[in-house]
Order: C-alpha cells, then structure tokens, then sequence
C-alpha cells in the first residue's frame, strides 16, 4: 500500500510537471511561426497531388514538414541562377538534424588538413590519423575497411558520405572539437545550427566538450599531433527545447515531453546553403565557401554521389541498396537507380525526423535542380520506443516529393540546356 500511494504521488507531480513542460514546449514549438514561408507555387504544385500528400497536407504542422526546392536556370556561358521556393521554411523551428551534421563534419575536415599542410607540407586526408582514447570514447588505431588497415579522415569521410557511418563522423568530431566546428560555421554565415555532440554515444554535454588527442603519421614520424581538448563555451539555445508527449527510459515509460535542448540542431535552409557552396563555390558569397582544393571537390562530388554498390573500400553488401542515403525520388523502393541520374545529397534520421538535403541530375534528361526536406514520423509522440513510422509516412512522403518535382523539371523549359559535365566523376567500380 504504501508504494502504491507513493507511485500516486510520483506520478501526479509527473502529470503537473508534464503540463508545465507541454505549456513551455507549445510556445518554443509556435514562437517563431510568424517568420514561416511558403510560397503559392509550391503549395500548388503538392494540393495538385492529393492522392500523393493528402494526409499530410491536411495537417502539416502534425508532420513538421518543411521543404526548400531551388530551380537552376543557365545563362549563355552556363553560369547558375538561382530560384527558390519554400513550403512552411522555418529556420528557427527546431527538427532533430540526425546524420545530416556529418556533412559540416567532413567539410570542415577537409578544410582543416589544409590550412595544417601549411606548416606540414606532407599532411594530406590519407594520411593515417591516430584517435587515443580517453576513457569513455575508445582508440582509433586501425580501419578494417582502408585498403591499408588505417583510419584516415578520407576513410572517414567516405563512410560517413556513401552510408552515414555514425563512429566515422564521432571521429572527425575528436578531431575538430566542438568549440572549433561551431566557432568557424558561424563564421562562415551558417549560425542556424548547433554541433553538441557524438552520435549514438550516451554521453554527457560535459564529456561531449571533451575531445580525444589525435595523431596524423608517416610512418613512424608524428606530423602533427593535437592534444585533447576543452570546449569551454556554450552553445545552448536560450529556451528549452521539448517534443512529444513520451518517451522510455530504459523499460519505464515517461509521460512528458522530451528534452532536445542540448541536442544538435541544423535548419533547412543552412543545409541547402552548404551544400550549394560545396556544388556551386564560384556562384556563393567567399564568406559561405570553404578551403578547398580541386582534388577535395572531385573527392566530395564522387562520394556525395556514389552509391554503396560501386565502392571498393569500403565494400558493402547487397543490404546496402542504392536509395540506402537517398530518400528522395528512389527512397521507396530498392531497385537500382539509373546510371544516368545522380543524386549529390545528405540524409538523416533519428527520433521519428526523416530529412534528405539534395542536388538531383540527370544527364540524359539536362535536368538539375535542389531539393531539401525534412518530415516527422511519429504518430504516437513518444520517442526511443523504436517505432517511428519512417516505412509508411516518412519514405513515402520523400520518394513521391522527389518525383514530382522531378516530373515537373523534366517538362520545365529553361532558356539554355545546362553543361553538367563537371559533376561528371569516375567512381570506385563501374
């Protein structure tokens, strides 16, 4: 008896605290609907597919759904213009960004080695690179997957691009540091977004400040070795962030809101805006550009694009389909994407969010265009229960989004036929 009375008492502070909670989360959820766009075009064109987003057309703030769509049109010397429309764009509504932080993650990388090559003129991304561990995160001295056995940010990087390896992407965080990837994204113009943390790691935001010593070697010969190091700033939001209305805690059941305050945020449009610089870095403001070289944009635009099938190291098995990390126009269906489309993106999901931020083209066709979007699907509301409705809701919604824009630029007529040779790359196997 008395521990009934006492379950009663816990949970009726639960349910006032869940009120408390619900009021605070409605307000962060709705603070910012004012500064939401959508454009009549692109409205139109998903109300003339009921048959495709009727359920969640009807109730899109239900579903979260934001989607940024940018049509490209050539000049006469086939430099790009741009146009974009927007379906509920809200840069400050918060979505969990899942996997798609790795691609900043990787960017940055690359950039770091160059600037570091610098001082050590023999550093390049194949360099191996030693993680040491500091307890709760373990060593990085070998990669199974590397032709030669060791990690390297390359091997990291193509990982995290063909299949969105999580422990590839927490290793190129040791190596950038938390203060460091968020200090030079802002300064870079992209400040709606926040990288806190590893991913699939129970960790603290105290240890997540933390990052492990690392090694670039020839060899026996260090050339250049970064000690561990401590993010003393904070990069929290000011208001609390919360979703839902449950979520597991271990085997218990917790009727409140959950927290995503000190979780990783990424809007959609800094998403698109990056991955336009990385496509298009002659047609951005230099501000929004990173330190790349003409190999590192042959190297991104390969993997960006490549499909698990056609890598060598790492190879994958049949499991790893060609719509694995393509969500849009293919993401229903596992049959083989045609040799003449490619898709250049970034995808994620986690916690019931599906995003794919996207360049599509087809060569045969002259078609190219971006497409970004991000979905909720979690129809119950409780998280780390496992059942997200990403097979009914969520890759519907992206495939039959990427087909009908598709559709719709392969009809467009546009004013010169685009030169897309440069995102023409050879591929690991054929």
């Amino acid at each position: 008896m008395e521990t009934q009375n006492h379950f009663r008492s816990n949970e009726r502070l639960r349910r006032l605290r869940f009120s408390l909670l619900l009021i605070g989360w409605t307000l962060v959820g709705t603070g910012s609907g004012w500064a939401q766009q959508t454009d009549k075009f692109l409205d139109e064109l998903l109300k003339k597919n009921p048959e495709l987003f009727g359920p969640v057309l009807k109730n899109p703030a239900k579903y979260d759904v934001q989607i940024l769509y940018t049509q490209i049109n050539r000049d006469e010397k086939n430099r790009p213009l741009f146009k974009t429309y927007r379906y509920r764009l809200d840069k400050d509504r918060y979505f969990y960004p899942a996997s798609t932080v790795k691609l900043p993650a990787v960017l940055l990388s690359l950039e770091k080695i160059n600037q570091l090559r610098k001082k050590q003129p023999g550093l390049s991304i194949y360099t191996p690179m030693l993680t040491d561990s500091t307890g709760y995160q373990p060593a990085a001295y070998r990669d199974s997957t590397a032709e030669n056995g060791l990690p390297s940010v390359a091997q990291y990087a193509r990982k995290i691009l063909m299949v969105s390896d999580n422990d590839a992407f927490n290793q190129l965080y040791e190596f950038l540091g938390q203060c460091d990837v968020n200090e030079r994204l802002r300064e870079k113009g992209y400040r709606n977004l926040r990288i806190v943390h590893r991913l699939s790691i129970p960790l603290t935001p105290d240890q997540n400040r933390r990052t492990n010593a690392v090694r670039f070697v020839r060899n026996d010969t260090v050339l250049y070795q970064q000690p561990v190091q401590v993010c003393e700033k904070s990069f929290r939001p000011e208001k609390p962030i919360f979703r839902g209305t449950g979520y597991l805690k271990g085997q218990m059941r917790m009727n409140e809101p959950f927290e995503f305050t000190d979780k990783n945020f990424f809007s959609l449009d800094d998403q698109q805006a990056m991955l336009r610089a990385v496509l298009f870095p002659d047609d951005v403001p230099a501000r929004n550009r990173f330190d790349l070289t003409s190999d590192d944009y042959r190297f991104l635009y390969r993997y960006l694009s490549q499909v698990p099938r056609e890598s060598k190291f790492p190879t994958y098995d049949s499991t790893y389909y060609d719509s694995y990390c393509k969500f849009l126009v293919f993401g229903d269906a596992r049959s083989r994407i045609p040799s003449s489309v490619r898709i250049f993106n970034k995808v994620g999901d986690a916690y019931g969010y599906l995003i794919d931020n996207a360049y599509i083209v087809d060569f045969e066709k002259g078609v190219e265009f971006l497409l970004s979007a991000v979905i909720y699907c979690n129809e119950d509301g409780i998280f780390n229960d496992n059942q997200y409705d990403y097979q009914t809701i969520g890759f519907p919604f992206m495939a039959n989004l990427g087909r009908v824009i598709f559709d719709y630029e392969v009809k467009r007529k546009r004013p010169y036929v685009p030169d897309l040779s440069r995102f023409r790359v050879s591929y690991d196997t054929p």
